[in-house]
């Protein structure tokens, strides 16, 4: 079996989600297709469940984390990835976002965040820069945007990671490693969008590799090296990860099934 589709892709010419989508490839072993599943929902990032041969759910906008629960807790077996935008999982999904930093179901939430709705004409979303302006907000932003790893790392994520979008290899070695992790695993992949908020395109220059960290301490200090701006430095790589019991490590039921490695229908 293969991870391609037929499917045409319809991303923009040049779209940084064509690099994502290769990363994503790279990173999956296809020997383990059968049991990958995968939730998106609304927004380019979206799209992508058309170009990845692998089961799944195509969800509402912002809802596509408490979709993936749902699949682990009908089988703690299946190795689901979750696809969001910034705008759908730091605004309606944000919720979601922080109790399962709290409740640790063994899934892997990948992050598109160019800063920006971009699949509806750009309007600015929660990790958009102050005074980004946009058709919503034509006097700009007034707001100063929030920082998801702070919040991750507050929650009680065990595992967080931020990539380069345009560093295909680097990125399908932390998604890898991000995939293989036991529990939440959250990855915020940096990207550019070609249309809308071009203004705070073109972070390269900003980016630097790190070490993979299991000092907390040390996380927290490399979450505010970047506050989504164009100033700072931004660290790239596992910023954060700790092995604690998982969803699936709490309910005697739900272990049950992983090591009887059936779901509740008993396939």
């Amino acid at each position: 079996m293969t991870l391609n589709t037929t499917q045409p892709i319809t991303w923009c010419p040049g779209c940084p989600n064509f690099m994502i989508l290769e990363s994503v490839k790279k990173a999956l072993s296809k020997s383990e297709q059968k049991k990958l599943c995968m939730v998106t929902d609304i927004g380019c990032h979206g799209k992508i469940f058309d170009y990845l041969n692998i089961s799944g759910i195509y969800g509402l906008h912002g809802r596509a984390l408490p979709t993936a629960m749902g699949i682990t807790l009908g089988n703690p077996n299946l190795n689901v990835l979750a696809f969001m935008g910034d705008g759908a999982i730091y605004s309606e999904g944000i919720a979601h976002f922080i109790h399962a930093g709290r409740f640790n179901p063994n899934l892997t939430l990948i992050v598109h965040d160019n800063q920006s709705f971009s699949l509806t004409t750009g309007q600015p979303t929660p990790t958009s820069q102050q005074g980004y302006k946009s058709k919503a907000i034509p006097m700009g932003e007034p707001d100063k945007p929030m920082n998801p790893i702070k919040l991750a790392l507050a929650s009680g994520t065990g595992f967080i990671a931020r990539c380069n979008a345009k560093d295909p290899k680097h990125t399908a070695e932390v998604l890898r490693k991000a995939v293989k992790h036991k529990g939440f695993s959250f990855v915020e992949i940096i990207q550019d969008c070609l249309i809308f908020n071009k203004e705070i395109n073109d972070k390269d220059k900003l980016m630097y590799n790190v070490k993979d960290n299991k000092n907390k301490k040390m996380a927290e200090r490399m979450a505010d090296k970047w506050d989504y701006t164009k100033k700072g430095k931004i660290p790239i790589g596992v910023l954060y990860q700790e092995k604690k019991p998982t969803l699936t490590d709490k309910w005697p039921q739900l272990k049950n099934l992983e090591k009887k490695g059936v779901g509740w229908k008993g396939k």
